[in-house]
């Protein structure tokens, strides 16, 4: 590999996580009542967006529609099957009840997402998309469901208030 393609694959890796990180600052300014700052963190995260979708594109990491499910549902896999699990197990061992519990419902989580990608890759083997459904994602642990929220999320219990209507 190219030291190039290695720069951009690791600058890819850098503003995504930029971007992640100022949507957390802009939500923490946001509910500390500074209005400007927050959309600032907001106008920085979609800038760090379209930089990391640039270094995407260039190092050939989009695909089409049924290949990019694939790379999806062998990510979630991993996460759920191997990832989460050892970070779960070690997070238990140093008594990190904190670590241990974001672990725990992202693994339970990240199994629901292979499994919707799954349905997903059904659908297009048999060439059409997905039936049209409203998904929802709980803003606690990111549970995912479709149609309508639960009362009480099966994860980690928050209200039906804590799911985010993805349109």
């Amino acid at each position: 590999m190219s030291k190039s393609i290695e720069n951009l694959k690791n600058a890819f890796a850098g503003e995504s996580q930029a971007n992640r990180r100022y949507l957390a600052f802009a939500q923490k300014a946001q509910e500390e009542g500074f209005t400007q700052v927050t959309n600032l963190f907001r106008a920085a995260a979609e800038a760090e967006t379209v930089h990391a979708l640039n270094h995407l594109k260039i190092i050939g990491k989009i695909k089409s529609t049924t290949e990019n499910l694939s790379t999806a549902i062998s990510g979630e896999t991993f996460e759920f099957k191997k990832m989460y699990p050892e970070y779960l197990e070690i997070a238990k061992q140093e008594g990190n009840k904190q670590a241990t519990w974001s672990f725990d419902v992202a693994n339970q989580v990240e199994k629901i997402h292979a499994d919707l990608f799954k349905k997903a890759a059904e659908a297009l083997r048999n060439n059409h998309d997905l039936e049209r459904v409203t998904y929802y994602v709980c803003r606690v642990c990111g549970n995912t469901v479709e149609n309508m929220p639960p009362d009480k999320c099966p994860i980690c219990s928050a209200p039906k208030t804590k799911f985010l209507k993805v349109t």
